[in-house]
Order: structure tokens, then C-alpha cells, then sequence
């Protein structure tokens, strides 16, 4: 097979519109439940800030192997999601930390085990925006039946000086 297209600087220039979509280029906005805080708004404006980190989970279909007289058929199975993961940067109010950690108790109660018996009191929405270089939408994934599987630690250490804190949030993701 032989190449018509020379590979050169100037065609590949050609290919790469707008310079390719930067990592940092992206907006989350969290939905959350109403029994997590009185105002849900502010807290999904404060989110669109202070998510500093997220990702695009993988998307999975599964693989079913159907014997026919000594071979496999390989059909499509099921389709699953990965595990969102975001990493929110901590403001003096705590603001989003305590929304993580109520909606955790809305989901099962830190003394006991009782929970919500409604899922819509604890699954939300989340959506997260791929941007271009001038903040312009190029593509929002939504992500619904969310909630958090695990509110991670927030380290503590004197020797930590010229950094603002930090935590991870990782998702269970329905579809």
C-alpha cells in the first residue's frame, strides 16, 4: 500500500485544525441532588471553577462468545462505563467537600446503616464540556446516574508550602 499523502510539517498543519484540543480546555458542571445543599446553583457555579481536573471515562461493550461446532462467534455484549473521577481544588468555605460528604450520608448514613430509599435522592447529572482556545463549546458529554463512590483524603502536611489543597471525588457513572 503506498502513501499519496507525503508526510510533511505543512500537511500535517493542514490536518491539525486549531491547533489540536488542549487538556486544559474543559468546564465540569455537577448537578447536584437537592438533599446534598440548600443552594445546589451556587455550588454547580463554584464547581465550574474549582474542578481543576476530570477525564472522559471509558466507554466498554462487552464480548459474548457464542460456541458453533468447535468455534467462537464473537457478538456484542453489554455496554458499561468506567468510574468519573474529578479533582476539586478547596476553597476556605469547604463548600464543595461538604456537599461530597453529605451527599455520601444521603447515601448511606456515616452511624448507621439506613440510606436513601429513593435513587433519584442521590443520582444527579454531570456534564462535562470539551473547549477550544476561546472557551467555545466543541463537545459537552453528559453523564447521568452519578454519584460518589469515594470522597478521597485531604492530605495535611506542614512541609506542603506554595500549593492550595486539594481532593479527589471519584463517580459511580450509569450511562
Amino acid at each position: 500500500m503506498t502513501n499519496s499523502f507525503p508526510a510533511s510539517i505543512d500537511n500535517f498543519k493542514a490536518v491539525l485544525q486549531g491547533g489540536g484540543v488542549r487538556p486544559t480546555m474543559f468546564q465540569v458542571e455537577i448537578r447536584y441532588p437537592e438533599q446534598v445543599a440548600q443552594d445546589t446553583n451556587l455550588l454547580t457555579n463554584e464547581g465550574t471553577f474549582l474542578i481543576k481536573a476530570s477525564n472522559l471515562p471509558a466507554s466498554n461493550v462487552g464480548n459474548i462468545d457464542v460456541p458453533f461446532r468447535g468455534r467462537k462467534l464473537k457478538v456484542s455484549g453489554d455496554r458499561t462505563f468506567d468510574d468519573w473521577s474529578v479533582t476539586v481544588t478547596n476553597d476556605v468555605t469547604l463548600g464543595i467537600r461538604k456537599a461530597m460528604e453529605k451527599w455520601s450520608e444521603v447515601i448511606q448514613n456515616h452511624n448507621f446503616a439506613l440510606g436513601s430509599n429513593t435513587l433519584n435522592d442521590y443520582f444527579a447529572t454531570a456534564i462535562v464540556r470539551q473547549l477550544d482556545r476561546d472557551a467555545n463549546q466543541l463537545r459537552a458529554y453528559r453523564f447521568e446516574g452519578i454519584w460518589p463512590i469515594t470522597v478521597a483524603e485531604i492530605g495535611l502536611d506542614m512541609d506542603g508550602t506554595d500549593t492550595v489543597e486539594d481532593f479527589d471525588v471519584t463517580f459511580a457513572v450509569q450511562f
